[in-house]
């Protein structure tokens, strides 16, 4: 999907909420966010749902269950639209487990398509969460990597999102993993 074609679904979708006086809120992270956000001009297979928010609050939850309105109308979108049945997913809200980076609810830049309001991660959020998953997946022969270097993080990001990357996971060798990661980050920024 390219930016054009994820606005479009999300237009879709916030239509078919729109024609039953619903109105939700997502928060998108991943290939979906950067996309939108015109930092990766690459596409995505799925927008990545990591919270669902108030719609007037925008305070943000764990997206498990999605309400069952806003399932319905992500499903008559995939219909119409032929898509893949999971092109939108709730599999990156795992993170909640772990923790979200802190201040992530308050960072979130919010768009609004119809009835649904789409917060898209910060800059600095996905910074952290594609460094983490750079590191989790053991280095840079993913789509993480060159997302992670076209955000063009600052040496004080990179130190940040390390420090954060760091308590997501207990093993004993995951802290040189993070190291690692974060020097090979730089000599390519360089």
């Amino acid at each position: 999907m390219s930016p054009l074609d994820i606005e479009r679904f999300l237009y879709a979708i916030g239509e078919q909420l729109a024609r039953v006086d619903a109105r939700y809120a997502i928060v998108i992270v991943g290939g979906a966010a950067l996309s939108l956000q015109r930092v990766v001009q690459r596409t995505t297979n799925d927008v990545d749902v990591i919270a669902i928010a108030d719609a007037s609050t925008h305070l943000i939850r764990r997206p498990d269950p999605l309400p069952d309105v806003l399932t319905g109308a992500i499903a008559r979108v995939t219909r119409d639209f032929n898509l893949r049945p999971d092109w939108m997913n709730t599999v990156v809200a795992q993170q909640w487990r772990a923790g979200l980076p802190p201040g992530f609810g308050d960072r979130v830049e919010w768009r609004t398509y119809g009835g649904l309001a789409v917060g898209i991660a910060s800059r600095i959020d996905l910074i952290f969460l594609k460094l983490f998953a750079v590191a989790d997946t053991r280095g840079p022969d993913t789509h993480h990597y060159p997302d992670l270097i076209a955000l063009r993080p600052s040496d004080p990001e990179l130190d940040a999102a390390a420090v954060w990357v760091a308590t997501q996971d207990v093993s004993p060798a995951w802290p040189d993993t993070v190291r690692k990661v974060v020097e090979h980050v730089r000599a390519q920024s360089r």
